[in-house]
């Protein structure tokens, strides 16, 4: 295989695929984290092209948009009227003058594609020194698809599509899959005697391999499996698309060294990293810019977004959004780690615990029932059961100071802004709205008062041994 560099790729995203039933443009809806654009473009940079164009069309300034987020050195093209696939390449080209060496085209609604088919496909071409080189797949129902015409020698002949096809030509099951490696020159000339005189009346970028044959030029196929080259009209393939993505990054993952207990139920996007001997246990979603590192265990039934999970640490059934969970810290059961949250070595958030825009320090505890927001929690400190941080006066958000080797009582309030010192103590029930100074003992001034007999007088119904 060589590594050579392709001249351009052409990505064809202009359609607007009204199988989906969305106003979302069919080449942004997503699949493992990324839209389908996003992978197509992500194959297409990992070859390393002097060009990459996308053909825009419907929808354009969103999906130009899109694009600009995805790769920034990559250049919207507008096709418009939208007159076909080889329609869209020629306009593609037009700004790319004297352009040669090899073009690669791609399906903007082809995520499975890999670039190392892709990489074999222009390999194949430069060393047959082909006109044209067309990926093709063997396939079990090719209704729909362009058939691979060949002749008796098994070279090709020609691309025909499905609804100009006659039923010998139909009956074929090897078909074109829309990606292909063309020579620079002979492309730019056989796109300017492209015809629409077909069904569709169109100009179809597949008949630039009849004019290459006629022309007497070499033509050449290589073969890709039908997982990697299908494409993508509906919803129902995108969730079979979906599969077929999430079962390959698993399965890459494993071969890794990570464990991965139920693949089945297990879901995570193409940017995610996940390091040796980390553990996924069943019903885990690890969603775009997470990382778990090794000796780390999440789940079962957890969903992760953004979020840095470190070496021992353990997530259990809990939703994390854009936090950073330290080495050996724990979270969980029923936990919900807002953005902004850091973890500290060994520190806990436990049962029923929300956490949002804080640091909680090394082997800091927050055991279970309770809300931190907006603070700030030294090392050594624990936050007993039941206690809240209000953290928002109704205008603004404020910041709430608690130090180490702290320890704030069950069922308290902390009023922010407040700042509660290295080792001191809140008493159970204690709303906390004044500065605790180190070493103190802080208590809310509320007598307890006990009535003798109320029961008998109010609730006689409710008295013991009474029924």
């Amino acid at each position: 295989m060589t590594d050579a560099r392709p001249a351009a790729v052409v990505v064809l995203a202009a359609g607007e695929g009204t199988r989906m039933r969305s106003a979302t443009p069919k080449v942004l809806h997503e699949l493992a984290g990324r839209s389908m654009l996003g992978h197509v473009v992500a194959t297409a940079r990992a070859l390393a092209p002097e060009h990459l164009v996308v053909v825009v069309g419907h929808a354009r300034e969103q999906v130009a948009a899109h694009l600009a987020g995805l790769d920034a050195e990559a250049r919207p093209v507008v096709q418009e009227p939208q007159n076909g696939t080889g329609h869209a390449v020629r306009v593609a080209l037009d700004g790319l003058d004297h352009l040669e060496g090899t073009v690669v085209v791609l399906l903007g609604d082809a995520p499975l594609l890999t670039a190392d088919a892709v990489r074999v496909l222009v390999a194949e071409h430069e060393r047959a020194g082909a006109a044209t080189t067309l990926l093709s797949s063997l396939v079990d129902d090719p209704t729909g698809y362009g058939r691979v015409l060949r002749d008796a020698e098994g070279q090709v002949l020609r691309v025909v599509e499905h609804k100009d096809a006659t039923d010998e030509e139909r009956a074929v099951r090897e078909v074109a899959t829309g990606v292909y490696a063309f020579a620079a020159g002979p492309l730019r000339e056989a796109l300017g005697r492209l015809s629409t005189d077909n069904a569709q009346g169109e100009e179809y970028l597949p008949d630039v391999v009849g004019l290459h044959r006629a022309a007497g030029l070499r033509l050449h196929a290589v073969t890709a499996p039908a997982a990697e080259t299908g494409g993508v009209n509906d919803r129902v393939q995108l969730a079979a698309a979906a599969r077929l993505l999430r079962d390959r990054l698993l399965q890459q993952h494993m071969r890794a060294g990570v464990a991965v207990v139920d693949p089945e139920t297990t879901w995570v996007d193409a940017d995610v990293v996940l390091a040796p001997d980390c553990t996924l246990l069943p019903g885990v979603q690890l969603h775009a810019g997470t990382t778990v590192a090794t000796g780390a265990v999440v789940g079962p039934d957890s969903t992760l977004r953004a979020t840095r999970v470190g070496e021992g640490a353990r997530v259990v059934r809990s939703h994390v959004d854009g936090a950073e969970v330290g080495p050996g810290a724990t979270v969980g059961p029923f936990t919900y780690l807002r953005p902004g949250t850091v973890l500290g070595e060994g520190a806990k958030a436990g049962a029923f615990v929300e956490v949002k825009a804080s640091e909680v320090g090394a082997g800091s505890k927050v055991p279970h029932l309770s809300y931190v927001g907006d603070a700030v929690i030294g090392d050594r400190t624990n936050i007993g059961a039941g206690t809240i941080v209000f953290n928002y006066d109704g205008r603004q958000k404020h910041r709430t100071r608690i130090g180490s080797d702290a320890k704030v009582g069950g069922h308290n309030s902390l009023v922010a802004p407040v700042e509660v010192g290295d080792g001191a103590y809140t008493g159970a029930g204690t709303v906390v709205r004044e500065d605790v100074p180190p070493g103190a003992l802080a208590v809310s001034e509320n007598t307890q008062r006990t009535i003798e007999g109320w029961v008998a007088q109010k609730r006689p119904a409710a008295t013991p041994g009474e029924s």
